[in-house]
């Protein structure tokens, strides 16, 4: 699976943004992420089911502080 062209579909590259820029998943946020949060929401996935959120430096412990509060949050990584 190649997270960085799943995570990049869709999204505008600017001129200062390459091919390999992926953009924080929080909303207004033009960041480049570094991250990837995984969750699940087990009313809605089945457990083997992980979702995920690009997240920049600055907003990687919000979204998995967002998480965490609904117990959703499996896990944070590096991204690529």
């Amino acid at each position: 699976m190649d997270i960085l062209g799943s995570l990049n579909q869709g999204q505008a590259v600017g001129r200062d943004q390459g091919p390999e820029f992926v953009k924080c998943s929080r909303k207004g946020c033009q960041g480049q992420a570094r991250f990837e949060v995984l969750w699940n929401n087990p009313k809605v996935h089945t457990p083997d089911r992980l979702k995920s959120w690009a997240a920049c430096e600055e907003h990687v412990q919000y979204l998995q502080d967002f998480l965490v509060a609904r117990s959703f949050w499996k896990q944070t990584v590096p991204l690529g």
